[in-house]
């Protein structure tokens, strides 16, 4: 299958964006590597990493609590890292954003402050990650509230029909991955909003997988919540972001409460500060704030739907190879509802096998069951191959994954 060039990001400029990450040209032992694990965590541009050294070396201190001149500086510098990612976003105003430690924090920030209990109902996929899947499981088992799964369709998309059917008053929020790490299908978000609202259901996204690869805007998609980690998008570790309507942000009580989240306390009260704040306690990630805002920048600079179109393209050629090789991909048959991802694996070998020998070679993929071991265990597959690719990763990189794993399935 040939690429759709014209689809794809420009060898110009594609060569300048590889040159903002150092490892791509230093590469491992002296070789160069084809990192094809972007799902679990992205490269960083050097601007990103700049931009925070710049934070450590420059004015290291804290944000809100101190009127000198250095804590003035990290408060701007965080306060202009929240508003780029509310227009990241697409949010209404910048206080709608929390900073998190990534989409995991923020998930379990909603589960626990919702104040949902016995008689309430959420549902969530057959596909979610465990952390979109676990906190409901506990909630469950803690407070009685009843977690309902709806199962996709048998070509792995989303049952929009039998979703409907399984809507009712009970069903307080619908919890869905918006983007799955383990096939790459992005479920049809804003129809499913309006189902869930029309039965007056909060819904929440999962966006790891999505907001780093494709246009997002949660008003567009009328999303109550939506989380996001900044290790999947260019941004460092350790820092994540949660989207709330502020309306309902304003409703709810924090999880974790302490310093730099009220306005006064005495011995037996406090008073709480408003959204965002009250729900960002004790002392922050300020550099990771400033380099997911730094991160937010970059890839609005290349262009979101660039990516999702050079990603795309991609997917194809690759899908294409490993079935041509007798591989079987785990997701829709159609490749364009799988956007960066290609999780396969090859009858007769192992996965873990395959991503070793390839990783021998300098290319880099995942293997196992990548945080959705309750897909796998109810389809009783052990795992699979998951190479993942991002907006700085080649054609030749393809093709270096693909002669690299023709030579693999001769070993079958």
């Amino acid at each position: 299958m040939l690429l759709n060039g014209a689809r794809m990001i420009p060898n110009d400029e594609l060569e300048r964006i590889r040159g903002d990450f150092p490892i791509l040209k230093n590469g491992v032992g002296g070789k160069p590597i084809v990192y094809f694990d972007n799902a679990c965590m992205s490269l960083r541009p050097r601007q990103v990493v700049q931009a925070m050294n710049e934070y450590y070396e420059e004015y290291p201190a804290c944000a809100g609590r101190s009127i000198h001149k250095l804590g003035n500086k990290v408060t701007e510098k965080v306060a202009e890292a929240r508003s780029t990612v509310a227009k990241f976003l697409g949010a209404k105003k910048d206080e709608e954003i929390i900073f998190t430690r990534n989409t995991t924090e923020g998930i379990n920030l909603v589960s626990r402050s919702l104040r949902l209990s016995k008689g309430d109902a959420v549902i969530t996929s057959d596909r979610e990650h465990n952390s979109n899947l676990l906190p409901w499981q506990l909630l469950s088992r803690r407070s009685g509230v009843e977690h309902k799964i709806i199962y996709s369709t048998d070509n792995m998309e989303f049952d929009l029909e039998g979703f409907e059917e399984m809507m009712n008053n009970k069903v307080k929020l619908v919890s869905l991955v918006h983007t799955s790490n383990l096939d790459g299908y992005t479920l049809p978000a804003g129809e499913i909003v309006k189902i869930a609202h029309e039965h007056n259901a909060l819904v929440m996204l999962d966006g790891a997988q999505s907001a780093p690869h494709r246009p997002v805007d949660v008003r567009k998609l009328n999303a109550d919540f939506f989380a996001l980690s900044g290790h999947k998008m260019l941004g460092p570790s350790g820092i994540g972001v949660l989207y709330g309507r502020y309306e309902l942000l304003e409703k709810m009580e924090p999880f974790m409460i302490g310093g730099d989240t009220v306005q006064n306390s005495t011995y037996d009260s406090h008073v709480l500060l408003k959204p965002p704040e009250k729900f960002e306690a004790g002392l922050q990630n300020y550099a990771g704030d400033i380099g997911i805002g730094e991160a937010a920048r970059y890839i609005e600079r290349v262009g979101k739907e660039k990516i999702e179109r050079h990603e795309n393209e991609l997917n194809k050629f690759i899908s294409e190879g490993l079935l041509q090789m007798g591989g079987s991909i785990v997701g829709p048959k159609q490749v364009e509802l799988r956007g960066g991802i290609v999780s396969f694996n090859i009858d007769g070998l192992n996965f873990h096998d395959i991503a070793i020998m390839l990783d021998e070679s300098n290319i880099m993929v995942r293997s196992g069951q990548h945080c959705v071991h309750s897909w796998f265990n109810a389809h009783k597959i052990p795992g699979c191959v998951r190479a993942s690719l991002y907006l700085y990763n080649t054609k030749e990189e393809a093709e270096m994954f693909l002669n690299a794993m023709a030579e693999i399935a001769k070993l079958r």
